[in-house]
């Protein structure tokens, strides 16, 4: 039985309608009779339920005491919210909740056709949501009159101040009636929220649930120590290895987003994108592509993904470190919601641990420090998952066992069990091979031996011994660019869809490097690098004959016998250093110092 005493009659009915059987702390806070005609600032967490918590606190005041809204003309109700999909969710959440009381709800987001959105307030709205920005210039065309404006409401307002939105919300606020309710929804107060609460409530009063100080209980925080150049396979493995239905990979930039969407793609990830320069229709695809299963990897920036809710998402990966302690828990916020478990996962690399620490004593989160999993624990995990697979028990049905008897009396068990394991395997992305780093100082170390500091049940590594049959290739980069080994491999592991134990002997000349790689996967690297034969940053590759002549090459030979490739030269050798194109690339292993780049505020 549901108890939502309090609430308005129509309110109550859509939220037994729904199955809320009990609120939320923050809901429940919003039916305390001392607030109906208070102005609030109100301090929750992600996923706490703050639609539908501002959905009822301002409902007396629309409705005052009727059951159902009148014509509808100049807007009663405001809510303002700091990006597109947020202000898009806000809308289908209130719909819901208002459509016993034939309220008529319109959006004014940027993105979307404005004529649409004039048209829509001529003929008259009850309750307005939308984004900063398009409010605005809906106020000063004169399309939007606040002067019959009851309510407004500032969802996320602390995220609205981040992104440089005060100027637009004082301009809003001050355009509203001065006798409004002014209702302020927060996950943090912090100086720069208190001012503006200060300035536009009245005597507002201050609410803090329960949720806030059990911030991110479901959560379980996994910091992962990482080589730098390893960074995009470290993700592959934790995707791989966890196997999530839905998944979000967060970046600091939109060129990070793009980066990695197309590495994920080429890696037979079902993968979307989700970042400021997408249009609103793109954005919209994307999520309904997570939400119906047709894409399970969502790579976000910070901003694209404010306040958005994906059902079934277990595993948030923070690709790039986030700015500040606040962005960690909003992106972790993600996951954890509605009583699920999540996890949360940082990429450190071990150059950025110092970093990682104070954002994380920021949040005042005590993760679990461990190495990424390696190739042969997500193996093992996949093998683990396949005997669990409940397929097993299911019995063939009526038209497939003329196939299946076909089947076994044509192959052996042995044959068949190969056969699923290969189909198993063919729709997975291969794992990576990771450079052995130390959790605690960053340095190298001995292959790992599942021993302390490693959270994954390690499989022992082999030694190699002889290299066995392989195939030479050439690449036109040698000593002078300053090309080294431990660039090279992660690199040509990236490119070519290779691992470290298929690559054999590195030798570096003056202007080449030789290169030895296992003979099965020679035409599979010469395939990943496609048909323009160029790694990163201009480097071409060559597949040679034979064994090359090191002495020849060394830079005593004629200039005719050119035993890299001909056509135009690389960066490298065009000037000795990767081009600042080439060099900013994300996720590229940099062998050259160079100036930091300016920040990209907050992706957007």
């Amino acid at each position: 039985m549901s108890d939502h005493h309090g609430a308005v009659p129509a309110i109550a009915k859509a939220l037994s309608n729904r199955g809320y059987s009990t609120l939320t702390p923050v809901q429940q806070a919003m039916l305390d009779p001392a607030l109906v005609a208070s102005d609030a600032l109100v301090s929750a967490q992600t996923g706490s339920g703050k639609t539908v918590a501002f959905g009822i606190a301002m409902a007396p005041t629309l409705l005052a005491e009727q059951e159902r809204f009148g014509q509808a003309a100049n807007p009663l109700a405001l809510v303002i919210a700091p990006t597109r999909e947020l202000a898009m969710q806000v809308k289908r959440e209130l719909e819901w909740l208002y459509e016993m009381t034939g309220a008529v709800i319109a959006s004014c987001v940027g993105g979307m056709d404005i004529r649409n959105e004039r048209r829509a307030l001529e003929r008259g709205a009850h309750i307005v949501v939308g984004t900063p920005g398009r409010i605005c210039d809906h106020i000063r065309r004169n399309a939007l009159d606040l002067s019959d404006l009851k309510v407004a409401v500032l969802d996320e307002a602390d995220e609205m101040l981040d992104l440089g939105f005060r100027e637009d919300l004082e301009f809003i606020l001050e355009s509203a009636p001065d006798d409004r309710r002014t209702l302020m929804f927060s996950a943090t107060v912090s100086s720069g929220i208190a001012k503006l609460a200060k300035r536009y409530q009245r005597n507002a009063v201050r609410i803090s649930t329960t949720t806030e100080e059990k911030q991110h209980a479901d959560i379980e925080y996994r910091a992962l120590a990482v080589a730098p150049s390893d960074r995009e396979n470290a993700i592959i493995n934790v995707l791989r290895y966890y196997d999530a239905t839905n998944a979000i990979v967060f970046c600091s930039t939109r060129a990070a987003v793009n980066h990695l969407t197309a590495r994920f793609n080429n890696r037979n990830f079902d993968v979307v994108a989700l970042s400021g320069e997408l249009t609103q229709n793109e954005r919209t695809h994307a999520l309904q592509a997570m939400r119906d299963g047709r894409a399970r990897v969502c790579i976000a920036t910070d901003v694209a993904a404010r306040g958005i809710d994906l059902p079934g998402l277990d595993l948030v990966i923070h690709a790039d470190l986030p700015t500040n302690s606040e962005t960690l828990l909003h992106r972790s916020g993600r996951t954890g919601r509605a009583g699920r478990k999540g996890i949360s996962a940082l990429i450190v690399p071990v150059n950025a641990r110092r970093k990682a620490e104070r954002l994380l004593a920021g949040a005042e989160i005590t993760p679990t420090w461990a190495r990424p999993p390696s190739a042969e624990e997500v193996i093992a995990r996949d093998q683990e998952r396949l005997l669990a697979d409940p397929i097993f028990n299911e019995p063939p049905r009526e038209e497939e066992q003329e196939l299946v008897a076909r089947l076994v009396s044509t192959y052996s068990a042995e044959k068949l069990a190969a056969a699923f394991v290969n189909f198993y395997r063919a729709k997975q992305s291969a794992p990576e091979d990771l450079l052995e780093i130390s959790v605690q100082q960053g340095a190298a170390r001995k292959p790992r031996d599942g021993g302390q500091g490693s959270e994954f049940p390690s499989t022992p590594r082999t030694p190699r011994g002889e290299f066995g049959p392989a195939v030479w290739f050439s690449l036109s980069v040698g000593r002078k660019q300053n090309a080294e080994p431990r660039w090279l491999i992660p690199m040509l592991c990236r490119n070519g869809n290779l691992t470290k134990g298929e690559i054999g002997a590195i030798k570096m000349q003056a202007e080449e490097t030789f290169v030895e790689i296992a003979a099965d996967h020679a035409d599979r690297f010469m395939q990943s690098i496609g048909k323009s034969k160029t790694l990163e940053r201009g480097v071409r590759v060559v597949k040679l004959p034979g064994v090359p002549d090191f002495d020849r090459s060394s830079g005593s030979q004629p200039k005719s016998k050119k035993t890299f490739a001909e056509g135009p030269k690389s960066d490298f050798q065009q000037r000795g250093k990767p081009s600042k194109k080439s060099a900013d690339r994300p996720g590229s292993a940099r062998p050259f110092k160079k100036n930091k780049p300016k920040s990209n505020r907050r992706g957007e």
